[in-house]
């Protein structure tokens, strides 16, 4: 198999009038000032820009319009998750966007009231991990009188969530359950602190809670597989756009600070690594949007596998080497909680652990690229 691929890459008009009014919205609602804000609040977000999100279709951007979606597929969602990314808006969009693909491409039919749900603004969130690490993914089961038992831990967007998209075993299979979060006891959900203190986690006890629906059949891991791809794509963009704003904050302090009667800006020790930001983030723009150009709503093939593992690889490394020398430029000042520097880092940390780090990811992209 040739390492070169599919190079396929489309940028419609669809998505670009989607792209440009995501920017104009998220530039306006979000941005530093607006993410420090929320930075120690129970949510990361305002409830009045989530409304906004919902107003305009968001949440139903890859749903089909029998179920109350645009129509657009999960591919459009992409400009929107690199605006997102370039605001540091925390929101609960792209986890809402995943849990509905995941039980889209399980079974839409079984699964269509609580989709329209979604669509008309319900969030929701998948609950996949039984430890911190990717150890016993099903160990959460259901019971012989129909009850849940387990527990999830670092739950995405657990709080804001209408809907849940629980991973369980039944009689040793994969299966689905889908819990009405107002079924919960309140003590049932625990919030745990991130790195990256733009969005939000915690743990769920399941324990004798009864699903809304359960999804079974072998259609659940072939979406489960998807909805992991299509996660690290949908971060890849996140991470993309907020690359992008890591360089706009750096850049534009190499440029005011001075040191021994000159800008730093001029020193072509900073200069240098400042290049190899942007490089890797336009070579990271690059895979996004190969990828969401290959994205279709049919499962995904080996083609938009590579696309959205390389996607992921490359956006996350990007990050995390901006976010680090956008620290040390700053000197001193860039370890403290007040230099922006420090949400860039902090939300770098955080990508890379979301639906596999960039080792992963090449680990099996080498499986899939070159010849035995």
């Amino acid at each position: 198999m040739s390492v070169i691929g599919n190079t396929a890459m489309r940028f419609d008009e669809e998505q670009s009038m989607l792209l440009d009014y995501a920017r104009s919205f998220c530039a306006d609602r979000g941005g530093l000032n607006a993410a420090r804000e929320h930075l120690e609040s129970p949510l990361e977000y305002s409830p009045a820009v989530w409304q906004e999100m919902v107003a305009m279709g968001w949440t139903g951007i890859g749903l089909p319009e029998e179920l109350g979606g645009a129509g657009l597929g999960i591919g459009a969602a992409v400009p929107v998750a690199e605006s997102l990314g370039k605001a540091l808006m925390g929101t609960p969009l792209l986890s809402t966007l995943l849990a509905a693909q995941l039980l889209l491409r399980a079974d839409a039919n079984a699964t269509s009231d609580v989709l329209r749900g979604i669509a008309g603004g319900d969030a929701a969130c998948v609950a996949e991990l039984e430890s911190e690490d990717w150890s016993a993914p099903f160990a959460c089961l259901v019971d012989d009188a129909g009850l849940l038992q387990g527990r999830k831990q670092m739950v995405m967007d657990a709080q804001s969530a209408r809907w849940i998209a629980v991973l369980v075993s039944v009689e040793g299979e994969a299966a689905i359950a889908v819990v009405d979060a107002g079924e919960l006891e309140a003590q049932a959900i625990s919030p745990r602190v991130l790195i990256d203190n733009t969005h939000r986690a915690a743990d769920i006890d399941f324990c004798n809670v009864r699903p809304a629906l359960l999804v079974s059949g072998t259609a659940v891991s072939a979406a489960l597989r998807d909805y992991r791809l299509l996660g690290a794509l949908l971060v890849a963009a996140e991470s993309t756009g907020a690359t992008a704003a890591c360089l706009d904050v750096t850049v534009d302090y190499l440029k005011t600070r001075k040191q021994f009667g000159k800008l730093i800006g001029s020193y072509q020790a900073l200069k240098h690594p400042s290049v190899e930001i942007l490089t890797m983030m336009d070579s990271a723009r690059s895979f996004v949007y190969h990828a969401s150009s290959l994205i279709t709503d049919d499962a995904l093939a080996q083609d938009q596998e590579i696309a959205c593992r390389m996607a992921k690889a490359q956006a996350t490394e990007a990050l995390k080497f901006a976010g680090d020398r956008a620290v040390q430029f700053h000197g001193g000042m860039g370890f403290t909680w007040d230099c922006d520097a420090q949400l860039f880092i902090r939300r770098a940390q955080w990508a890379q652990q979301q639906f596999g780090d960039a080792q992963h990811h090449r680990q099996r992209l080498a499986g899939l690229l070159l010849d035995d």
